[in-house]
């Protein structure tokens, strides 16, 4: 069962896009962090749309909300687990289950069975700031901040290599890779709509 998936098979509860604004703006979220989700927002709904096309059935609107607010609370300590607190609160679950394993996603699962947690999470891993830079370029980047670390550069690698199988699992079913994909979908305001 999809992460969106309720007990009786609904469509999860997602905030709108205004709601998630309001969200944003009411926890003080700093604008090059809402910059950062919406990038991460608008990746994962790109290569959730080109999935649908193919005959998947995920929620862009739960996809939407979790990539906007999956760094609401990005400058307290363990962003993801204050974060999910807000949005349980709030009456979201499905968006708090997203944002709540966003930085400790061990696997994603294979493509055949993908989810919106998948797409969150693999948006998350391939966005640098605002942008869309992919897989190269985000983990040398997170490598740079643990280079003295040598475990987390070993669990890095590690979860780089699990991004790149999935990504390759992508390109095969989607008949494009998703760099090229992401090329053909610049970040935009309308990305994310």
């Amino acid at each position: 069962m999809s992460v969106s998936e309720t007990v009786n098979n609904q469509k999860a509860k997602s905030p709108d896009l205004a709601e998630c604004w309001k969200i944003l703006a009411d926890y003080g979220t700093p604008a090059h962090v809402i910059d950062h989700c919406k990038a991460v927002a608008h990746c994962a709904l790109v290569v959730a749309r080109a999935l649908n096309e193919k005959g998947y059935g995920l929620d862009l609107d739960l996809i939407r909300a979790a990539g906007l607010l999956h760094d609401v609370a990005r400058v307290e300590k363990d962003h993801q687990i204050v974060g999910a607190a807000l949005l349980y609160q709030l009456g979201y679950p499905d968006v708090a289950a997203i944002i709540e394993v966003h930085m400790t996603y061990p696997a994603f699962h294979p493509v055949s069975a993908f989810n919106e947690m998948d797409l969150v999470c693999l948006g998350d891993r391939l966005c640098k700031f605002d942008e869309y830079v992919g897989l190269e370029e985000r983990m040398a980047y997170i490598m740079g901040k643990f280079k003295d670390n040598p475990d987390a550069i070993r669990t890095i690698n590690a979860n780089k290599k699990k991004v790149a199988a999935t990504m390759e699992e992508l390109r095969d079913v989607l008949g494009i890779s998703v760099d090229d994909l992401m090329a053909q979908h610049p970040v935009s305001e309308e990305g994310w709509h």
